[in-house]
């Protein structure tokens, strides 16, 4: 019996680029493609980092590596893309730890989006994907957005999934990788199948073996004097960092298998205060535009840190350059000032930021240290790892 997969693309589109729509008026799209009944893929044995709980995967989707393989295929074939422009990857590097380095991701007819692209680094483990939707909780879901959504078009796929069937069955390439990623379907080259080895992959990405991770377990020169300080910087009850980036992944919003509840949190730091009495932009005003209520106004999901070092700009609009500015002119101060222009205003005096976004002083060398921390964090081997490396030669 093949199952249903239905997912709402409505609520926002792409990374969360898009405007919301509200949840009655959310289009859905069912795809049918469930594993097949029968034949089962062998288990998927996890390389995890020391401290790292197994990801929890859909019941509907189980994880193998010959399924998580066909997914870097798909990763980074343009196909993907109506008019062959773009892959997956095209937004998400992984010598930029999975982002493209822009403030606001483009679509594949040349569409800005309204967010940066969000690293895909441990996304195995979110508890809610994109930056303010809470309704993407799976990568499953969040995948057909940037497929087949409309509002922005980005790889604009709707319509046009004969031809991309097509186009994939016709390849020599891919029948034996989706045979053996869907053993036992007669007809594995499905649009379901698509999603689901594109997730499968994604979940591979995994960091953990960065420099600080290497302190952390015992070797004392991993790290730079100036990184251990920041450290301890960063962990201390002044200045905060960690009620919102603690954790192994160093987000607070996470999931794994087995966890009774998902954590998930969404914050207003500050970032911006465009009438005096807290509001974001217009058409950008975060976890809102899906709750509908008026506290949610400015309140994004805290992306993991892992790997910041690669992945500037900074914030979910791309609109704070580099980790200096970031540290000093938006926390330190308790909220970014904009002196000037249709977003200007006072963050520190916003009336819906989070409590803890109070501001401090960093004394000396104090935002050295804390950059030299934030940097020991990135993990060179995620950025150079064959596995999750374009697999087609020509490219």
């Amino acid at each position: 019996m093949r199952s249903w997969l239905a997912v709402t693309i409505g609520l926002a589109t792409g990374c969360g680029n898009g405007p919301a729509a509200s949840p009655t008026d959310a289009p859905f799209t069912s795809l049918d493609g469930a594993p097949a009944d029968g034949q089962e893929a062998p288990p998927y044995v996890w390389q995890l980092p020391a401290g790292f709980p197994i990801p929890a995967t859909p019941a509907d989707n189980p994880m193998s590596a010959a399924k998580a393989e066909l997914g870097r295929y798909l990763f980074y074939d343009t196909r993907m893309s109506a008019n062959g422009t773009q892959a997956c990857a095209s937004c998400h590097q992984q010598a930029l730890a999975f982002t493209d380095g822009l403030a606001h991701a483009v679509g594949s007819t040349g569409v800005v989006n309204r967010h940066s692209a969000m690293s895909l680094v441990n996304v195995a483990y979110n508890s809610a994907e994109t930056w303010a939707n809470p309704v993407l909780t799976t990568l499953e879901q969040q995948a057909l957005v940037p497929m087949f959504g409309d509002n922005p078009i980005e790889l604009g796929l709707a319509g046009h999934e004969s031809e991309l069937l097509a186009a994939l069955a016709a390849d020599p390439t891919y029948p034996p990788l989706f045979a053996a990623a869907f053993p036992g379907q007669n007809d594995p080259i499905s649009v379901a199948n698509i999603v689901f080895a594109i997730a499968s992959f994604e979940r591979r990405i995994i960091s953990g073996a960065s420099s600080y991770d290497r302190y952390a377990a015992g070797d004392t020169t991993a790290i730079s004097d100036a990184a251990v300080r920041g450290a301890g910087l960063f962990h201390d009850e002044v200045h905060e960092c960690d009620h919102c980036h603690g954790t192994f992944a160093f987000t607070n919003s996470i999931t794994w298998a087995g966890k009774s509840e998902p954590d998930l949190a969404y914050i207003n730091t500050g970032l911006y205060n465009v009438d005096g009495a807290g509001a974001y932009p217009a058409g950008d005003q975060g976890l809102v535009e899906i709750s509908l209520a008026a506290g949610d106004m400015g309140k994004f999901r805290a992306p993991g840190l892992r790997n910041i070092a690669m992945t500037a700009p900074y914030m979910h609009d791309g609109s704070i350059a580099t980790l200096d500015d970031v540290i000093m002119g938006h926390y330190a101060r308790g909220g970014r000032l904009i002196t000037s222009g249709p977003d200007a205003g006072d963050g520190s005096l916003s009336p819906l930021k989070a409590a803890l976004i109070t501001g401090f002083t960093l004394n000396g060398t104090d935002l050295d240290d804390l950059v030299a921390f934030l940097t020991s964090l990135t993990d060179a081997s995620l950025l150079s790892d064959p596995s999750l490396a374009d697999p087609w030669p020509s490219h």
